[in-house]
């Protein structure tokens, strides 16, 4: 038997995985390696999570890189979505992109926003997950897969058309999915392993169960964000780990598998890490180049517009990048003459570019702060 678990015969003829209850048995051998990857990691997240002290508006940048992290959890499950076609969607425009695809982005976005909220009334736990699940999957593509519920049939991972014969890997029958879910509860309290070991088990082992029959992927990595914020690892919801295991997929899959067939929980653990600290770096160097666009920007407005309305529209667009004429007119208070005029001082300072090709119901884009939070969530990125 596997230090993870064993495959065991189902009388339909299919093998199935029936997981070992976590902690691994033996422990987590913590050789040089594995220590140095860990005390970086923590050493990176402490920085990202002090950075928010330092950010002009630390809950508007986590709010478009929540928008960035729900974009690329959903392109690992295939969704083709560009974050100009969220903030379309959110701005009430026809997005030229698959209507359903973008709802299931915001519905992701939904979810974490739902989750982070919910942690300050429950802990971690079946029922949250299950809560979040439902409205993760609410009105898409995944609206008739039981949401909220865990599964009660069997599910499989293979290649397009196999069946479950031909599966990749089969996680647990439905008849143990609750028992080992209950167990991996249980596990969320213990206190005995770091905590960044502990969520790379605890992402392991769910993707492992896959307790629904639909959107694991998309939970399982927003567990990772969950737990941190409830440990107060993160002060603020900060770390997404979707790019890189987006960048790292096949690897990804293949360490998960090592764990299942050869009990290899260090392989993987070292593999989140990296992934943490990369990750921690990636997210840490963006809110800097956010601060610069900022203090570049009040720099030229200064000099070229030099008015407490532009200063002001400024900080509006790092909160809705994109815009209208009628939004800038309620927001800053003045008349639709006076915020057109002011937009066209922004379009010729190249802030702001006008999106929809029309001659009435004008929309603009704040494209430089936009292209740096769409960075690595463009299919030419990888």
């Amino acid at each position: 038997m596997s230090r993870a678990g064993i495959f065991e015969l189902q009388y339909e003829g299919y093998r199935a995985f029936i997981p070992k209850n976590l902690p691994p048995d033996p422990d987590i051998r913590y050789d040089d390696e594995l220590h140095s990857l860990l005390s970086k990691a923590d050493r990176n997240l402490a920085r990202l999570d002090g950075i928010t002290t330092v950010l002009p508006n630390p809950d508007l940048f986590i709010a478009m890189y929540v928008k960035k992290e729900a974009l690329l959890s959903s392109q690992i499950e295939g969704t083709q979505v560009s974050l100009e076609g969220v903030l379309e969607f959110e701005a009430n425009l026809k997005p030229k992109e698959d209507i359903n695809e973008i709802k299931e982005v915001v519905n992701y976005i939904k979810a974490l926003n739902y989750g982070m909220e919910r942690l300050s009334e429950l802990p971690m736990c079946l029922r949250l997950i299950q809560e979040i699940h439902k409205i993760l999957l609410e009105e898409t593509r995944g609206a008739d897969r039981r949401p909220g519920e865990f599964r009660s049939r069997q599910n499989y991972i293979g290649p397009p058309g196999a069946t479950l014969n031909e599966a990749t890997f089969v996680p647990p029958p439905p008849s143990m999915v609750i028992p080992v879910m209950e167990e991996l509860e249980k596990f969320f309290y213990s206190n005995s392993i770091p905590p960044l070991v502990k969520i790379a088990l605890i992402h392991a082992q769910f993707e492992t169960i896959h307790p629904f029959q639909d959107g694991n992927g998309r939970i399982g990595r927003l567990l990772i964000t969950f737990y941190l914020f409830w440990k107060k690892i993160l002060s603020k919801p900060l770390l997404y780990l979707s790019y890189y295991l987006k960048k790292n997929r096949a690897e990804y899959y293949d360490l998960l598998m090592k764990v299942r067939l050869d009990g290899d929980w260090e392989g993987w653990i070292k593999f989140f890490l990296k992934g943490v600290s990369e990750t921690s770096e990636g997210a840490a160097n963006t809110a800097r180049e956010v601060i610069k666009l900022k203090e570049d920007l009040r720099t030229k407005l200064y000099k070229k517009a030099p008015n407490v309305s532009a200063i002001k529209l400024l900080d509006i667009l790092f909160d809705k990048p994109m815009i209208s004429i009628k939004e800038v007119s309620e927001r800053l208070e003045i008349s639709k003459v006076a915020a057109n005029s002011l937009i066209k001082v922004f379009v010729g300072l190249g802030i702001l570019r006008e999106v929809t090709g029309k001659e009435r119901y004008k929309r603009y884009m704040f494209y430089s702060f936009v292209e740096i939070m769409a960075e690595g969530t463009k299919t030419s990125d990888l």
